[in-house]
């Protein structure tokens, strides 16, 4: 599962430039193997044997879920109407409306890990693992609910009313709170910055350089691949430097910029995507029913692609996390933003990203490829079960595309572009905030990060998939190492909090029946 597929050159052969590339690969990738060897280490339960940080968000996810009384499926309704105005003022502390809230942090989970994870997974855990992915989603909705609640609750708000708020916080102030005296202040600072350090990680690693490099990879396929102008020396560089001068001009304007930009980008990328996938999904009607019987039989299928329905299960959840980041605390930084009162409002808003994440978004990438039924696809999964590598993700969802008309990925690299500029945008925003709870909140302390963030969009685009994405995968679950312990000890708050918006509903039922 955590096997990396073969190098992938993005600087063409020779010259200074794959010379610099393979410098930094050659320091890369001996620390991306040393993390990943830690957080993907094997156990074995009931002669079942699988990485200990999925079962560790499995648990967790469906804690919440049995703790919350399933608040991902009564809330959602509620969740609706707070997207739309309810149960809100503009005169709320804060920074963004909750709509904008949703747009940014659904910008940071939305991205790559829907089209390149997506079809990573099918092929290494068969269709099966969609339906894991599925689950997973469902039940990551609590997990967000959880921590996004969180984040409203202990966010800061400093006095030229910009607003900090993530796990960093929750976890230092929340613990000091819930466990007075000297013990929980110390588990409080020292979960914090173990946080805030895994944040500023992925979002350099993940929510930045993976999305480089994935981007410049559709887009040299569709181009020519090597023999394109984009196969010449230089140009993943160039693109590099291009992407970074985006991406610097949006995060200059903080969170209220990011907001305008993801609250017009995100819907219309997300449209534009689903509206490819169901195209490929009409021109092969027929194969639906065959796909979604392959989806729910290859779920409990021993003879799945690799290690059975075990290893389709492990695979979904993999992905899923890797998608809508549930557990991990992180899109809590962009909610904390929120203007609200009511912390929860904004908990019930979260649980809305999981689902239209990975129970849509990735579930319409499946979708596509089991019903293309490419070549490409075919010959993958034969390699795979051959003990062979995996295969460039993004290809083997391109390639579902191109089965409808030729010319249909340069839909899929437009999306792709799309998904990936909004995920890079949000993810500067959640490093910023980790490294200013690191390092100290000045104008000269952004800046400094900016710049260093936006060099690192550069070094991306000439790293390979390898490096990027284990590094990516494995800091992405470190990090709920660290989260999952605080949402357990801080759940009785979230339940308060629950508790209090009921009470507050029903008083606001009353008035309005007696008025």
């Amino acid at each position: 599962m955590t096997t990396s597929p073969p190098p992938v050159t993005l600087a063409a052969e020779g010259g200074a430039l794959s010379s610099v590339e393979e410098a930094i690969n050659n320091v890369f990738t001996p620390v991306s193997d040393a993390v990943a060897g830690f957080v993907f280490a094997e156990i074995t339960v009931f002669g079942v044997t699988f990485p200990w940080i999925v079962g560790w968000l499995v648990l967790a996810a469906a804690i919440f879920t049995a703790y919350f009384g399933v608040i991902q499926v009564r809330g959602f309704a509620t969740a609706l109407r707070i997207v739309r105005g309810r149960h809100s003022s503009p005169d709320d502390p804060g920074e963004i409306t909750h709509f904008q809230a949703l747009s940014s942090a659904v910008s940071g989970t939305v991205g790559l890990g829907n089209i390149a994870g997506v079809g990573v997974a099918v092929t290494i855990g068969g269709a099966g693992a969609t339906f894991w992915m599925i689950l997973a989603g469902l039940l990551g909705m609590c997990t967000k609910f959880v921590e996004c609640t969180l984040g409203v609750k202990y966010r800061d708000v400093h006095p030229d009313g910009t607003v900090s708020g993530g796990p960093m916080h929750y976890l230092r102030k929340g613990l000091a709170e819930r466990f007075p005296g000297g013990a929980g202040k110390a588990v409080g600072k020292v979960l914090a910055a173990g946080a805030a350090a895994m944040i500023l990680f992925f979002g350099i690693a993940g929510g930045n350089m993976f999305q480089a490099n994935q981007t410049f990879a559709q887009l040299r396929n569709v181009t020519g691949g090597e023999e394109g102008f984009l196969g010449t020396d230089g140009a993943a560089l160039v693109f590099g430097i291009v992407l970074a001068l985006v991406v610097g001009a949006v995060i200059i304007g903080g969170i209220k910029s990011i907001g305008r930009v993801t609250g017009k980008l995100v819907p219309a990328m997300a449209i534009l995507y689903v509206l490819g996938c169901l195209t490929v999904i009409l021109f092969n009607v027929t194969a639906v029913p065959d796909a979604i019987g392959q989806i729910f039989t290859g779920a409990f299928n021993a003879d799945s692609v690799a290690g059975g329905a075990i290893g389709a299960l492990i695979v979904g959840f993999q992905r899923a996390a890797f998608s809508n980041e549930a557990g991990l605390g992180s899109a809590s930084i962009a909610h904390s933003a929120v203007k609200t009162r009511r912390p929860v409002t904004e908990g019930y808003v979260a649980l809305l990203e999981p689902f239209i994440d990975t129970v849509v978004i990735c579930t319409m990438t499946a979708l596509t490829i089991v019903v293309a039924q490419t070549q490409f696809w075919k010959d993958a999964q034969a390699t795979v079960f051959a003990g062979g590598p995996r295969p460039d993700g993004v290809t083997v969802t391109s390639e579902s595309f191109a089965t409808v008309l030729p010319w249909f990925p340069y839909v899929l690299t437009l999306a792709v572009v799309l998904f990936a500029v909004s995920t890079i945008i949000t993810w500067s925003y959640y490093g910023e905030k980790a490294w200013t709870y690191l390092f100290g909140k000045s104008k000269r302390s952004e800046a400094v990060y900016r710049v260093i963030f936006c060099l690192f969009t550069v070094v991306g685009s000439v790293l390979t998939l390898g490096s990027v994405l284990d590094f990516a995968d494995a800091v992405l679950f470190l990090l709920a190492l660290f989260n999952i312990v605080g949402l357990y000890l801080l759940a009785p708050v979230v339940k308060r909090e629950l508790k209090e918006f009921k009470e507050y509903l029903r008083t606001k039922r009353e008035d309005a029946e007696v008025g």
